[in-house]
């Protein structure tokens, strides 16, 4: 047994889900220096299974993965269930439902929760989401914690901060397949938008609320909630200039890939229409609030919308019309995004070959946006059906970095 090994592996989940040795300890009924003699390889020769089961146990781990051959790094590619009930425990905590009641001392700091926002969705844009396992429970406690204790002016854009922050969480939600988890978000998302009296605010909150709502398979729901908050809101987000525009733009996205979901070609079109109106607005691709919204994000989600259509073939067609340095101008989550409904759109149209040479491109972009989402796991599934030859050989060590069955 490589006892170094597991010492080294319970360190990694140690600090992975924010212990500290002490704590640890108390958890297994060992002192803190029985624990570091265990992590450094020195407490002895062969750790007792009943040991490893402990630690496993205490960090919320698969005996396999404290006793596993491969590196501790190996684990570190996804986000775990651990990690997203955390997040969900944080939601439902006292401190989160009801900050006006943990009040203390220190006064919430805006700049500090605006500048933590901002490192959450840049994480997110750049495809590092295991580390927003780390990062969300304590930014939604800060974000509460401003929301429920600021005063007057200060508390509106807390509250749209902490809109920002709910959103952050249904996105991550949606890439590992947690409706529950998103659609709790979302709705809370929405109500600290309305209290922050702001429309832009409001309107970003509804779209991923649509997002969720389609992946909760209430699909024409959502549609239909987008349709009314674009007519509520489209005059007052127009004359908020690039931001309002931004996430009306974004709204009618959402509402396509819902529409898609349904099978409506028809409203398909005109939300994309209505969306590419909103891009040609502002003239060019840009990031606004962390949406990459623009032109080429309107392109990429045609492509998905016709994907989700069945329509491989127009799907691979229009993905051709997307030039290369529109793409590479996206953040690095939606190319990655986009390979993967592309590798999808692909494999419609019997092209199983050029599916996995793409699905292999946006795992070199984005590791993540494939070996982690499940929605990915299902077309590296499919594809099993499609190749052979040496694609099946590159296809069965891609499953294995996936976590699948080769």
């Amino acid at each position: 047994m490589d006892v170094g090994g597991i010492g080294r592996r319970i360190a990694y989940w140690r600090e992975r889900r924010g212990l500290t040795q002490e704590q640890v300890g108390r958890l297994v009924g060992m002192t803190r220096r029985g624990v570091q003699d265990i992590e450094r390889g020195e407490r002895q020769g062969d750790p007792r299974v009943s040991v490893v089961e402990t630690f496993a146990a205490a960090l919320q781990v698969r005996v396999e993965d404290l006793l596993g051959d491969g590196p501790p790094a190996s684990a570190a590619q996804c986000m775990d269930t651990a990690e997203l009930a955390a997040i969900r425990a944080t939601l439902l905590s006292p401190a989160v439902l009801l900050p006006g009641l943990a009040r203390d001392d220190a006064r919430p700091d805006l700049e500090r929760l605006r500048r933590n926002v901002s490192y959450g969705w840049t994480a997110f844009q750049y495809a590092r989401f295991t580390s927003l396992g780390r990062v969300l429970p304590p930014l939604v406690a800060e974000a509460a914690a401003a929301a429920g204790n600021l005063d007057s002016g200060a508390r509106q854009a807390a509250f749209s901060l902490q809109s920002m922050t709910y959103q952050l969480v249904v996105a991550v939600a949606v890439k590992y397949g947690d409706v529950v988890l998103a659609t709790m978000a979302a709705d809370r998302a929405v109500s600290a938008a309305d209290r922050s009296c702001d429309p832009v605010a409001m309107a970003g909150a509804a779209r991923h609320l649509v997002d969720a709502m389609t992946h909760q398979g209430r699909a024409a729901e959502g549609v239909r909630l987008a349709g009314s908050v674009a007519d509520r809101l489209e005059g007052d987000l127009v004359d908020r200039g690039v931001h309002g525009v931004t996430v009306l733009g974004m709204l009618h996205l959402k509402a396509a890939v819902g529409a898609a979901a349904l099978g409506s070609a028809d409203t398909v079109t005109d939300l994309l229409a209505a969306a590419e109106e909103s891009a040609a607005r502002l003239g060019g691709d840009a990031n606004a609030l962390w949406t990459a919204f623009g032109p080429t994000n309107c392109a990429f989600h045609t492509v998905a919308c016709l994907v989700a259509l069945g329509e491989g073939a127009k799907a691979v067609a229009a993905a051709q019309s997307i030039a290369p340095h529109m793409r590479q101008a996206l953040p690095r989550e939606r190319r990655a995004l986009f390979l993967v409904d592309l590798s999808r759109a692909q494999a419609q149209a019997g092209l199983p070959g050029p599916a996995l040479e793409t699905l292999l491109e946006a795992e070199r972009e984005a590791p993540e946006e494939v070996r982690c989402r499940p929605r990915t796991h299902q077309l590296v599934q499919d594809l099993h059906l499609l190749v052979a030859g040496s694609d099946g050989g590159r296809l069965r060590t891609l499953a294995a970095r996936c976590g699948l069955p080769a």
